[in-house]
């Protein structure tokens, strides 16, 4: 295989990880007015994800900087463009990540309250932002002869870049929801529960018609892989109902293992919808993005492959670790002692 398709996967992979994992980051940020009926049950939600949100997060660092190395072109094309939508998600998680560090370093509820409203803003935005990013990639943009943007942020904000990113932040909202119900017990797991039941049934609409809009999109612009986009929609469908049905049964991990299925199946639907462009012009055919004239040169992506073949199974591994050593859940009594010594 050419190693330019073969970094066009890799590249999807890392955004599959991405989603998959700060995906239930934003959900968890996301639910905070819906399931913290108190200042304990805050902290509650808030600690289930305190040992990894940062963690989390380094997958889109890693992608952007294999996205410039192995496809400058791409990279070129689409921070340029797209500036002000990844900017507005740059600021959200500095907000989001600010309002962890600094929520718990004054007693005052007010205080509590602004940070945990930034949260809520900091998870939301990049939930929302980066399904429209994501849709308009593949429904294609207007690009010039030279390979730049011509549009606006008015351009993006188009009814499948819309549905696109109401999906993600659904999808993503469901997905914290659910691991919020994993991760806790007393009144906010069964809340968690509940609350699941109605998003989720939310979710399946939505999620719905995106999906078979962009197969749709795939279909009219003859991707090579339709079948495989058809397929995967339909894995994403069907593990989307698959956790619902989980969720109602009380079971929590099956639940949230059907819901990371979901987005890697959406992803990848995406994804194969996409190939062989990596940003499709929609002002015309030929000033499109593809994998060959946006890639890096061999020796570039040759000793990408190598660091990739070394460090890629050392970071799993590690982030494998972690969560196995902040598996247990988070306990409502053990936050009340905390509280009570002064912690």
């Amino acid at each position: 295989m050419d190693l330019a398709y073969l970094w066009f996967w890799i590249v999807g992979f890392l955004f599959v990880g991405y989603f998959v994992l700060d995906g239930f980051d934003f959900g968890v940020g996301m639910s905070l007015p819906f399931l913290g009926r108190d200042d304990i049950g805050r902290r509650q939600i808030i600690n289930t994800i305190g040992p990894v949100w940062d963690l989390n997060e380094t997958w889109v660092i890693v992608a952007g900087a294999c996205l410039f190395a192995a496809f400058p072109e791409w990279y070129a094309t689409l921070f340029s463009g797209f500036y002000l939508p990844l900017l507005l998600i740059l600021l959200a998680l500095i907000l989001r990540g600010v309002s962890f560090e600094y929520r718990h370093q004054r007693e005052g509820l007010a205080w509590k309250r602004r940070f945990d409203t930034m949260i809520v803003v900091g998870s939301a935005v990049p939930a929302l932002l980066w399904g429209v990013a994501v849709a308009n990639i593949v429904q294609g943009v207007p690009i010039d002869a030279d390979f730049e943007f011509t549009g606006s942020l008015l351009t993006l904000l188009n009814p499948y870049g819309l549905l696109g990113g109401v999906t993600t932040l659904l999808l993503f909202f469901t997905h914290g929801v659910y691991f919020v119900a994993l991760k806790t017990d007393g009144q906010v797991h069964e809340d968690a529960r509940r609350l699941a039941r109605r998003s989720g049934a939310l979710t399946v609409g939505v999620a719905a018609a995106f999906l078979i809009w962009t197969v749709l999109i795939a279909a009219d612009r003859r991707a090579p892989f339709l079948g495989a986009v058809v397929v995967c929609a339909a894995i994403a469908a069907v593990a989307l109902l698959a956790s619902l049905f989980a969720n109602l049964r009380d079971r929590e991990g099956w639940a949230f293992g059907f819901g990371a299925a979901t987005i890697v199946a959406a992803v990848l639907t995406l994804w194969f919808a996409l190939f062989p462009f990596v940003m499709p012009s929609s002002t015309d055919p030929s000033f499109s993005l593809t994998i060959e004239n946006a890639s890096s040169t061999d020796y570039t992506l040759t000793i990408m492959t190598w660091a990739a073949v070394i460090f890629l199974p050392l970071v799993l591994l590690y982030q494998g670790w972690t969560y196995w050593i902040f598996r247990k859940r988070v306990s409502r009594t053990r936050i009340e002692r905390a509280v009570a010594v002064g912690h």
